[in-house]
């Protein structure tokens, strides 16, 4: 690999597709991992657009994709989590974790092996046995593959890219489960009516080419998705069980880091 610090992993998703759960899940199974979050690079809530008489969290406008990019150019050089960024990610609850302890019990043994000497993954991540191996930093947001964000310069600096999928229906009954967001300024709730405003037309436009005939409920083109590198669950439909996507996450990300060592 060139001289870096660290990988970065994307996940991407409609809100409420389980992007920040998977995140978590991802941290606690391989080593030396820590996450960054799209949505702790919002701009002041006064210099936020607004669409439908309502203030919209929910498109590229809202971020400020400069200040990301240089976030993640300092991950990669310094494998380190950005001095110059106060998360406030961390700070929402998502839940209740929908994986089994059994589940992720297996899933750690298994990159515990994939990591050992003789084997595929030895000397790519940090950890005990190799303190000087790379860092992973996985970011979760619901833009990263938007043409904003790639007009921005944000997929080039991520090392392997994830999808979620998700149904509107499902979206729409996680979202108005939460309590709401912390944000710069305290707390944000949503309005009534704002993921079916908001949300949801945001994701639309924003991911319609990544689909057949702009469908986001349908089959996702899988050319796009190649040119771009995006890894996603093709053909299994949406609303996958995130014990599921936990394992095949796991899976997909010792793939790619085996093709960025040259060991596939």
């Amino acid at each position: 690999m060139e001289d870096r610090k660290a990988v970065i992993v994307g996940i991407s998703g409609a809100s409420s597709s389980g992007k920040t759960t998977l995140a978590r899940l991802l941290r606690d199974v391989f080593p030396g991992t820590f996450i960054l979050h799209e949505d702790d690079f919002y701009r002041p809530e006064t210099e936020l657009p607004s669409k439908d008489g309502l203030l919209d969290w929910d498109c590229a406008e809202a971020i400020d994709i400069p200040e990301m990019t240089r976030a993640l150019s300092h991950i990669r050089t310094h494998g380190t989590f950005p001095p110059f960024v106060d998360s406030k990610e961390d700070q929402n609850s998502i839940g209740a974790c929908p994986v089994s302890d059994a589940a992720i019990a297996a899933a750690k043994s298994k990159v515990a092996a994939w990591l050992q000497p003789g084997s595929p993954g030895h000397s790519i991540l940090q950890d005990a046995s190799n303190p000087s191996g790379l860092r992973m930093c996985v970011l979760d947001g619901f833009l990263l593959y938007s043409p904003e964000m790639v007009a921005g310069g944000v997929p080039p600096l991520l090392d392997a890219k994830l999808f979620l999928l998700v149904s509107q229906e499902r979206a729409t009954q996680r979202r108005e489960r939460r309590d709401g967001y912390v944000t710069l300024e305290g707390f944000w709730t949503d309005p009534p009516g704002y993921v079916d405003k908001i949300v949801w037309p945001n994701y639309v436009e924003a991911h319609a080419r990544l689909f057949r005939d702009g469908d986001v409920e349908g089959d996702l083109d899988e050319d796009v998705l190649g040119e771009m590198g995006i890894r996603a669950q093709v053909g299994k439909g949406l609303d996958v069980d995130m014990e599921t996507t936990f394992n095949w996450a796991v899976d997909a990300l010792m793939e790619r880091l085996e093709e960025m060592a040259g060991r596939r």
